[in-house]
This record gives C-alpha cells, sequence and structure tokens, in this order.
C-alpha cells in the first residue's frame, strides 16, 4: 500500500457517531486551514514515523468484540492512492469504515462509493463556494467540492457535512449561504473551533464563538436539514 499511517488512536467513542472505533490518520492535506489542530501531520509529516499496518491489523483482529470500525482521518486521507486497498482490507474483515475528507477528489470518493469500501462519510464543508480559498488558504476546484457532495447526497451510504465555525472566517450569512447549498442534506454539524495546535499559530489567540452563539446558529439551521448538531 502505498500511503504512510502517521497516527494511530485506539479507541474513540465520538468520531464514528454511534460506534465504537479506532482512528487512523494520514499525513498531509492539499488544504492549508489556518485553524486546523493537526500541525504536524501537515507541516511535519516526513519526521513522523509510519506505523505498520499490521499492527493495526493485528489490534483491530484482537478487539473485534468490542471495536466496531474504524476511522480514516487525516490529512486529507483520498489523497493517497493506497486508500482504496486499506479500504478493501477493512472491508475483507467485517469492519465498518467511516472516512473523513475535504471532498476535493471525487474520483476516489466515487470509486469508494461503487465499490462500497465505505459505510460512512463525513465531508468537512470549508465555507460557502465562494469564500472557501479564503479558508483553505489555496486554490480550490470549488467544481470538485460540489461533485463531492452531491455523490454523498446520492449515495446510500450514512453522511454528515460539518463545518468548523470561527468568527474570524465565518459569520451568520455565511452559515446561512452553506444551509442553502446543501439544504435537504441528512445532516449538518457545527463544530467549535478550538485554539490548540493550531496550523497557523496565530489561530491559537483566535476567539471563538459563545455556546450561546453556536446554538443559535444551530437552530438557526434547522429548516435547512434532516439533522443539525452543534459540537461544542
Amino acid at each position: 500500500m502505498t500511503f504512510p499511517i502517521k497516527g494511530f488512536q485506539k479507541t474513540t467513542m465520538i468520531d464514528y457517531p454511534g460506534k465504537i472505533a479506532s482512528v487512523v490518520f494520514l499525513g498531509n492535506c492539499n488544504f492549508r486551514c489556518p485553524y486546523c489542530q493537526n500541525r504536524d501531520l501537515i507541516l511535519n509529516t516526513h519526521k513522523m514515523p509510519s506505523i505498520e499496518h499490521k499492527e493495526i491489523f493485528d489490534y483491530l483482529e484482537a478487539k473485534k468484540k468490542w471495536i466496531d470500525g474504524i476511522c480514516i482521518s487525516g490529512g486529507e486521507p483520498t489523497i493517497h492512492k493506497g486508500l482504496p486497498d486499506f479500504c478493501r482490507q477493512l472491508k475483507s474483515k467485517g469492519i465498518l469504515v467511516k472516512l473523513d475528507t475535504n471532498g476535493t477528489s471525487p474520483e476516489m470518493l466515487e470509486l469508494l462509493l461503487k465499490e462500497k469500501l465505505v459505510d460512512f462519510v463525513a465531508m468537512d464543508i470549508k465555507a460557502p463556494l465562494d469564500k472557501y480559498e479564503i479558508v483553505a488558504e489555496t486554490s480550490v476546484n470549488t467544481d470538485n467540492i460540489r461533485k463531492s457532495v452531491g455523490l454523498i447526497k446520492d449515495s446510500d451510504v450514512d453522511y454528515e457535512f460539518r463545518t468548523t465555525v470561527l468568527p474570524k472566517l465565518l459569520n451568520m450569512n455565511d452559515l446561512k449561504a452553506i444551509g442553502e447549498w446543501l439544504k435537504g442534506s441528512k445532516k449538518y454539524v457545527l463544530q467549535q473551533f478550538r485554539a490548540m495546535n493550531t496550523l497557523d499559530k496565530k489561530y491559537e489567540n483566535e476567539p471563538a464563538y459563545s455556546e450561546d452563539e453556536m446554538k443559535r446558529f444551530g437552530e438557526m439551521l434547522k429548516p435547512y436539514f434532516e439533522t443539525v448538531e452543534v459540537r461544542l
């Protein structure tokens, strides 16, 4: 397999909704979102030791009575050509697979969905489409973002769209624009910004929205989605 696993969290009860799971973290990303909390995975992945895939599969086999699935996160997993093979191995062992993605690789996403290699997709929605490059701090093919959203909504896998919210980058009008864009989607999640280990160190001094403000945003977005969740 052609991608390096740079982190392994053996157990989580929050990353895969309704499941007890493990998490693998892949290095590198094609975005540079300044609030990202995985600084080393993005900037220093070449300095981080890789984890043998055998270690992960051995652990999952030993804990198969308790671990329901695995989350594949990053970085951005879909930029790695070895992702489908890794998912095939997981599925061959009866392991549920959740994918975290920024939606920039619709071809990879389509392959994974067609082959039923993922059971849950969580796609990060960075901003309204006209602000994507501001938040991602790089050039963005927004047509690919649209395609990925469509693929996910039209699939039969469970999914959620989610946005990290902070005053410097997103306001209520931005969230309304996202609601209009994604209207009718199954689930939308607002995530509280946390000023720790951010990719851009200046963001460690950025304020977050209050709990009340986040809840108001959630109420405002409820008409657009089947379910809205606020993660504080």
